[in-house]
C-alpha cells in the first residue's frame, strides 16, 4: 500500500513544479512560499481535526518536537530556495535537480541511521545522478 501513497505523492509534487513556476510569475518567491506555507498548514489541521488525530500531540516526547521541528525548518528552507529556483529557472531543470535530494536521502540515511546500501540501491542512486546531469547539462 505504501507504493500507491508514494505514487500520489509524486503525482501531487510534479503538479506543484507546474503550478509554482506560473504562481512565482511577477512575485516575490518568498511571498510565494509564505503563501503556500498557510494553505499547507490549514490542509494539514483540518485534516489532523477531521479525523480526530488532535489527542496524539500530548503523546508526543522532547525528542519527537525536537525532530518534527528540524524536519520542518528544513522543509521551510527546501520550499524558499526551490520557489528562488523555479522563479529563475525551467522547471524541467529545476526539479530533476531538486530531486538529488533522494540520492543525498540514502547517503544521510547511511551515515545517521545506519541504513545499508544494497546494490540495487546503489544503482538506483547513480542512475538519479546520470539522469539528473543529463537533464542539466
Amino acid at each position: 500500500m505504501w507504493w500507491i501513497y508514494a505514487l500520489l505523492s509524486a503525482f501531487f509534487a510534479s503538479l506543484t513544479a507546474i503550478f509554482a513556476k506560473v504562481g512565482v510569475t511577477n512575485v516575490n518567491s518568498d511571498l510565494a512560499t509564505a503563501i503556500r506555507t498557510v494553505v499547507i498548514l490549514i490542509v494539514a489541521w483540518g485534516i489532523v481535526m477531521a479525523r480526530g488525530e488532535l489527542k496524539g500531540i500530548t503523546e508526543l516526547s522532547k525528542h519527537n518536537l525536537l525532530f518534527l521541528f528540524l524536519s520542518g525548518l528544513a522543509t521551510g528552507l527546501s520550499w524558499i530556495f526551490y520557489y528562488k529556483a523555479l522563479q529563475i529557472g525551467k522547471v524541467s531543470q529545476v526539479a530533476p535537480v531538486d530531486k538529488l535530494s533522494i540520492a543525498l536521502t540514502i547517503i544521510l540515511a547511511m551515515v545517521f541511521l545506519k541504513e545499508a546500501l544494497t546494490l540495487k540501491v546503489f544503482f538506483g542512486a547513480l542512475l538519479i545522478i546520470g539522469g539528473t546531469l543529463v537533464l542539466i547539462f
